[in-house]
């Protein structure tokens, strides 16, 4: 097959591991860098282009889409879709896994257990919001921020009532979610390729630091998922409809909650973390998938 990764850079190393694992197992890969293509739309027409060429000649897709270019991304990658590609996580499933907001309403809507979580429009009632998720300490995120960018942890209510106003003050859009203290600055990443887990590590914030995100200086180390928590990763990328995320989890005296499911999973932290070749899993999945669902997924 001719599999294209869509990413800025083979300098990236989920990048370089998708191309490799691909070449690997037989197939023509190619790297588009989907900032620099564009599309032509018309009756019928469903056209990419890198400059003059037409790349509507591929077999499968892998979208690496960045955050801050989910709009074109998927853009470009509903473009694929009309035109019969297979794309191993549809489009409208990544703008909804970017929205924050929308995605803890998809899993709610799912009974996928997350952290209690309020969201609003003005500060009028802060002590109400804030007594919501439980009181202090509460977490508060920003709607946008990524890889542990954007989450404060408010300790009094007095510091927490200070912030979510002067975001507020900022027409910034935030969520406040309750604090889970027994999860001790941890949390589990877990990856899931077509409805099974193939690889989860547990990811422990510094010392100085209640986030554990790697690019925050957090250190991975590999655990054994129980059946609840295996349950519940399954269950948050069925909800999403993302055959290929990762799956962020605490574990809290209630059980699993779930806290984010990422549409364009880092490899290199749980793959040199438990030694799993992910990359070859995604690859094999395509394989295996791409006769059954080559078809267009395009969403509204």
């Amino acid at each position: 097959m001719k599999i294209a990764v869509l990413s800025r850079s083979d300098n990236y190393y989920s990048t370089q591991r998708l191309l490799e694992a691909g070449r690997g197992r037989g197939h023509e890969m190619e790297l588009i860098d989907y900032i620099k293509s564009h599309m032509v739309i018309g009756a019928g027409e469903t056209d990419v282009f890198i400059g003059a060429e037409n790349k509507n000649d591929i077999d499968a897709i892998i979208p690496r889409i960045g955050a801050s270019k989910t709009f074109y991304g998927a853009a470009i990658i509903r473009q694929f879709e009309m035109s019969g590609v297979y794309t191993i996580n549809p489009s409208l499933a990544i703008v909804r896994a970017r929205d924050k907001l929308r995605s803890l309403q998809i899993l709610s809507k799912h009974k996928v257990r997350i952290p209690k979580t309020a969201f609003a429009c003005t500060p009028e009632s802060v002590n109400s919001i804030i007594k919501s998720v439980g009181g202090p300490p509460v977490i508060i995120k920003l709607l946008e921020g990524t890889q542990g960018i954007g989450v404060v942890l408010a300790e009094t209510q007095k510091a927490a009532k200070s912030v979510v106003e002067a975001f507020y003050g900022m027409k910034t859009n935030i969520l406040l979610q309750e604090f889970i203290k027994e999860a001790k600055s941890c949390d589990i990443r877990t990856i899931v390729v077509g409805g099974k887990v193939v690889a989860s590590m547990m990811r422990r914030g510094d010392e100085s630091d209640f986030r554990s995100n790697l690019h925050r200086g957090g250190t991975g180390e590999i655990i054994k998922l129980s059946k609840e928590e295996r349950t519940t990763a399954l269950a948050a990328a069925k909800a999403m409809n993302l055959p290929f995320c990762g799956v962020d989890m605490l574990r809290s005296d209630s059980g699993p909650m779930v806290l984010e499911v990422n549409s364009s999973p880092g490899l290199e932290g749980i793959e040199k973390t438990t030694g799993i070749d992910v990359a070859s899993k995604v690859i094999e999945f395509i394989e295996a998938d791409i006769n059954k669902n080559k078809k267009d997924r395009v969403g509204a």
